[in-house]
């Protein structure tokens, strides 16, 4: 006799359509979906839980990958890239890929395994790509690399990560929220100087001394700053010197720099990318091939630097002259790849 097994409805939500992003169980669920997915992404849009991959075909073209090859995947993410190379090897050889975010990996790894990847020929490791050289000694030298540092939309999107001004969520902005403080603590310990700083350093912010000024305000008045929409309230206050025509775009635009700084500050973004980029020459084995995605000029003034240094020295053998950008049709359809920047290395 059959057990009978509790049918388990899904979330309810108001309206036609669901807008929060736990409610949105047809994107949450894309292989049972495909339709709505598809539709989502034509309008160009990135559906809530997934992440689009940038520059596939140009990343594929640079890294030449050969069935047999050994590679390396600094950031997981969703898998878009890790996925494309693993079709690449047809089956020989061998992929690493590295993630920070366990909350994240987890679910990607069980994706690729039920796409086939087993562990002969694809590793997961919950580690920060600034110790490409410990992945080295387990798994290398590889023969293609990329990193890929843009915040995965997965992240972005879910309001408990705090990675969106745009989402009401706790102010965390930690790629791996087990370690580390998140960045409502982080602003609380620092002096309104060496926010400044963080922001003028981290992203170019023209008002850096008003939002400092601002946020140390707030603090010895009493106030709190523990969610998204505190710190963009405080933002909002910090810029009332605005015109009121121009108030709206210097808010928004102040709000995704300063949430950008404070997310490379709280997960060390910078340190990170340049300890990669020092030990990256000696991951690649003879003729391996490097590709890094940059999202903003901080990081790709480091990219840049770091490729030219090692060329110089004689540990690259040829470097990209200019970035490489991707197509206006991809930029029409995944806005989020507007400001992405690639660049590649051959040892």
């Amino acid at each position: 006799m059959e057990e009978n097994t509790e049918h388990k409805r899904r979330i309810h939500y108001s309206g036609k359509y669901p807008k929060k992003f736990e409610e949105k169980y047809k994107e949450h669920a894309p292989e049972k979906y495909a339709e709505t997915v598809a539709h989502v992404v034509e309008k160009g849009s990135t559906p809530a839980g997934m992440h689009i991959p940038i520059c596939v075909g140009e990343i594929m073209e640079i890294l030449d990958i050969k069935p047999g090859e050994r590679g390396l995947d600094c950031t997981l993410g969703y898998g878009g890239h890790s996925t494309e190379m693993l079709k690449c090897l047809q089956g020989k050889g061998h992929l690493t890929s590295l993630d920070v975010d366990p909350i994240e990996s987890e679910k990607t790894e069980k994706r690729l395994r039920e796409k086939g990847f087993g562990e002969e020929i694809f590793t997961v490791r919950h580690m920060n790509f600034a110790d490409i050289d410990k992945a080295t000694e387990a798994d290398g030298p590889f023969d293609f690399v990329l990193a890929d540092l843009g915040v995965s939309s997965m992240q972005i999107d879910d309001p408990e990560r705090g990675f969106s001004y745009k989402l009401s969520g706790p102010l965390d902005l930690r790629m791996d929220p087990t370690k580390g403080e998140s960045a409502a603590m982080r602003l609380r310990a620092m002096t309104k100087d060496e926010i400044a700083s963080m922001l003028s350093e981290n992203a170019d912010e023209p008002y850096a001394e008003e939002i400092a000024s601002a946020i140390i305000k707030t603090y010895k008045k009493g106030g709190t700053i523990e969610r998204t929409e505190d710190l963009k309230k405080v933002i909002e206050g910090a810029l009332w010197k605005v015109p009121k025509t121009e108030q709206k775009e210097a808010v928004k635009k102040s709000c995704q720099r300063t949430f950008q700084a404070l997310r490379i500050d709280v997960n060390n973004e910078f340190e990170v990318l340049y300890e990669m980029l020092s030990k990256l020459p000696g991951a690649l084995a003879p003729g391996g091939r490097a590709a890094i995605l940059t999202f903003h000029s901080g990081e790709d003034r480091l990219v840049k630097k770091a490729f030219k240094e090692a060329k110089a020295d004689g540990a690259f053998t040829e470097i990209a002259e200019d970035i490489i950008r991707p197509s206006a049709e991809e930029c029409r359809r995944n806005p989020r790849a507007t400001c992405a920047k690639l660049r590649w290395a051959r040892r």
